[in-house]
C-alpha cells in the first residue's frame, strides 16, 4: 500500500477535513497493540517471584538478572526501532513487531513447566521478551508525526499512559490467571506451588560463627516430632522431622499421567523442617514451617497474551497507514548526533532527562516485585509481591493519560522540573526513613507509599517529555519523532540497569541503599540540565506551553527556514 504524501497536520483545514480522523485511528490501534507489547515485556518480572515456589533453584541474584534481561534487549531494540518509522512506515513496522512477540510467550509457557529448564534458557527467553519494550520506539514516533504540535503531548500522553497499563495488567492478571487451568489441558498441567510460613517460638536455635550448635524444641507440641542427630564430637549432624498424632509432615497430593507428568494437584497442608547448610555441609540454619501445597499454572502468565497479540496484528494490518516523511535515508537518522543545529547537545540532554523519567518508571516497575520479596519477604506475615506490584505501574500510567493535555498548556519543561524534585524527595524519604533496611514487616506500608510516590512523579515526568522533545526539535518533525524513539531506547535499559545495579548493591553491601542514593544523584543532574537548557527564563529552547509560547514560536520565519535547510544538509 502506497504511503500517504503531503501530510500537513499543522494546517487547520487539512487537520479538520482529513488529518484528525486518521491520526486518532492510528493512535487507537497502536495504543491497543502497545498495551500487550508492555505486557509481554514485563511478563518475566511477574513470573520470577513465583519460580522458587514451584521448584526452580535459582539464587536471588539470578532472579534479579532474569527480571533485568528484558530491559537489556528492549534498549538495544529501541535503538534499532528509532530508525524504522521514517524509513519503513507505521503499518509495516507495527504489524511485524506485534506478531513476533508471540514467539517468547509460547516458549516461556512451555519452558516454565519443566523444572530442568536451565537459567541460561530463561535468560534467552527474557531477552526475546524485550521485543515488547523495544518497539515502543516505533509506536511513539509514529504518533508524533501524525499529530500537530499543539496536540502531541495529549496524544502521546494517552498512548504511553494506556500502553503502560500493560505493565500493571500483567502484574495484576498473573496472580489470578495462574491459579486455575484457565486455558484447559492444551496449555499443560499444573505445577506444585509451595507456600511456607515460619512457626514462631517452635525452635530455639543457637549459632556460633554462622553454624548451628544447638537446637532446642521450645514448643511442647513439637517435642516428639523433632529429632536432633549429633556426631561423636557432639556437633549437630542433622535435624529430622517425624510424624506424630498432632504433627503431620507436608506431602504433595498429586496425580500423574502415564508419562509421569502432573495432571492434578490437590491442596494439602502440613509442617516442614527447613535445614540449611553452607558449602562445607555444616548446618547454618533450622526453621519449622507451616506449609501449604497447591496447584499453579504458571504457564498461563505467558500463554494468555497470545490471542491478544494476534488480534492486535490483524487490526494493525487492516487499519494502519504510513506517511512519507522528508528524511535523508538511514544514515540521515544519525544526524541527531551531529553538530547541526546543536543536535548532539540536545540529544544528550533529552536522553538524560528521559532516563530520569521513563527509565525510572520502567526500572522500578521491573524491580518492584523482587524488591518487595527481598526486603520484606523474610518476615512473618510477609506481603505477597504480586498483590502490590501492579499498583505503581498503574498509577504511573494513569497520570500520563491525565496530564498530557495539561503540559500542552503550560509546557513540558516546567512539569519535568517539579516532578524530578519529587523523585528526589521520594528517594530521600525511603533512605532516611529506614524503609530499605527494615527491621519489621510493619515498615512495609512506609516503603509502599514511598515507592508509589516515585511511580507517580516519574509517570507525570514522562508525560511532560512527550510535549517537550518535539518542541526541542521543532525544526524537523522527523527528528522530533526520532528523538522520542532514541531517548526511549536508552530509557528502556531501565529494567536491566535497575535490576542489575540492585543485585550488585545487595551483593557488595548487603542492602539496596547505595543504589537508591545513586538514583538521587542522577536525578539532581537531570534537574540541572532541564533547568538550564529548557526551563529558566531565556533558556535556549524553552517551552512555556501553548499559552506562554516556545523558542520556535519566537524565531523569525527566515531563521526557521535556515534551520530547516541546515537540518537537510542544504546551504544555509
Amino acid at each position: 500500500m502506497a504511503r500517504i504524501q503531503n501530510w500537513k497536520p499543522e494546517d487547520p483545514d487539512f487537520w479538520r477535513e482529513q488529518g484528525s480522523a486518521l491520526a486518532w485511528r492510528t493512535c487507537g490501534v497502536t495504543t491497543f497493540s502497545l498495551i500487550f507489547s508492555f505486557a509481554t515485556w514485563f511478563v518475566m518480572s511477574a513470573v520470577v517471584v513465583r519460580m522458587p515456589a514451584i521448584g526452580f533453584k535459582f539464587t536471588t541474584s539470578e532472579l534479579f538478572w532474569l527480571a533485568a534481561i528484558p530491559g537489556l534487549a528492549s534498549g538495544i531494540l529501541r535503538l534499532i526501532h528509532s530508525n524504522f518509522i521514517p524509513l519503513l512506515g507505521t503499518r509495516a513496522v507495527i504489524s511485524v513487531a506485534t506478531i513476533l512477540k508471540i514467539i517468547p510467550m509460547v516458549w516461556l509457557g512451555y519452558a516454565i513447566q519443566d523444572l530442568s529448564t536451565p537459567w541460561a534458557t530463561f535468560m534467552i527467553i527474557g531477552f526475546l521478551c524485550g521485543m515488547g519494550g523495544g518497539d515502543f520506539s516505533s509506536f511513539m514516533p509514529s504518533t508524533s508525526i501524525f499529530f500537530p504540535k499543539r496536540l502531541q503531548g495529549t496524544a502521546m500522553g494517552i498512548q504511553a499512559g494506556l500502553g503502560n497499563f500493560g505493565v500493571s495488567i500483567v502484574q495484576f492478571v498473573a496472580p489470578w490467571i495462574i491459579g486455575f487451568a484457565a486455558l484447559g489441558t492444551v496449555a499443560g498441567g499444573p505445577q506444585v506451588f509451595t507456600k511456607a510460613d515460619p512457626i514462631k517460638g517452635a525452635l530455639a536455635v543457637t549459632k556460633e560463627a554462622g553454624i548451628v550448635r544447638d537446637v532446642q524444641v521450645a514448643n511442647a507440641e513439637y517435642a516428639g516430632a523433632i529429632e536432633v542427630v549429633r556426631g561423636e564430637d557432639g556437633r549437630i549432624k542433622d535435624v529430622i522431622l517425624k510424624a506424630t498424632d498432632t504433627v503431620k509432615p507436608i506431602k504433595a497430593a498429586v496425580k500423574k499421567d502415564e508419562s509421569g507428568r502432573i495432571t492434578e494437584v490437590a491442596t494439602s497442608k502440613g509442617v516442614a523442617l527447613d535445614v540449611k547448610r553452607n558449602p562445607a555441609g555444616e548446618i547454618s540454619d533450622v526453621a519449622l514451617r507451616n506449609v501449604v501445597k497447591k496447584g499453579m499454572w504458571l504457564q498461563n502468565a505467558a500463554f494468555i497474551w497470545v490471542p491478544f497479540l494476534l488480534l492486535a496484528f490483524v487490526l494493525s494490518v487492516i487499519f494502519l497507514r504510513s506517511l512519507q516523511l522528508p528524511t535523508r535515508g538511514f544514515m540521515g537518522q544519525f544526524e541527531i548526533l551531529s553538530s547541526r543545529n546543536r543536535a548532539r547537545t540536545h540529544t544528550w540532554n533529552c536522553t538524560m532527562t528521559y532516563i530520569c523519567s521513563f527509565g525510572s518508571f520502567s526500572g522500578f516497575s521491573a524491580a518492584f516485585p523482587m524488591l518487595i520479596k527481598t526486603l520484606y519477604g523474610g518476615f512473618d506475615g510477609a506481603p505477597d509481591p504480586l498483590a502490590y506490584a501492579f499498583i505503581g505501574p498503574l498509577l504511573g500510567g494513569l497520570v500520563r493519560v491525565a496530564t498530557g493535555g495539561f503540559f500542552d498548556k503550560i509546557g513540558g519543561s516546567k512539569g519535568m522540573q517539579w516532578t524530578t524534585i519529587g523523585q528526589i524527595a521520594g528517594v530521600v524519604y525511603l533512605v532516611a526513613g529506614g524503609y530499605l533496611t527494615p527491621s519489621s514487616v510493619e515498615q512495609f506500608s512506609g516503603f509502599l507509599y514511598g515507592m508509589l510516590w516515585i511511580f507517580l512523579m516519574s509517570g507525570i515526568n514522562n508525560a511532560a517529555t512527550f510535549r517537550q522533545y518535539p518542541i526541542v526539535f521543532a525544526y524537523s518533525p522527523a527528528k522530533g519523532a526520532q528523538m522520542l524513539g532514541w531517548t526511549g531506547a536508552w530509557a528502556a535499559f531501565g529494567p536491566f540497569v535497575w535490576n542489575a545495579l540492585i543485585a550488585t548493591s545487595i551483593d557488595k553491601t548487603g542492602a539496596v541503599n547505595a543504589f537508591f542514593i545513586g538514583c538521587a544523584v542522577f536525578y539532581v543532574y537531570s534537574l540541572a540540565i532541564n533547568w538550564w537548557y529548557y526551563t529558566r527564563q531565556g533558556a535556549e529552547r524553552y517551552d512555556y506551553g501553548n499559552a506562554g509560547g516556545t523558542w520556535w514560536d519566537a524565531l523569525p520565519e527566515a531563521e526557521k527556514e535556515r534551520m530547516k535547510r541546515v537540518d537537510l544538509g542544504q546551504p544555509a
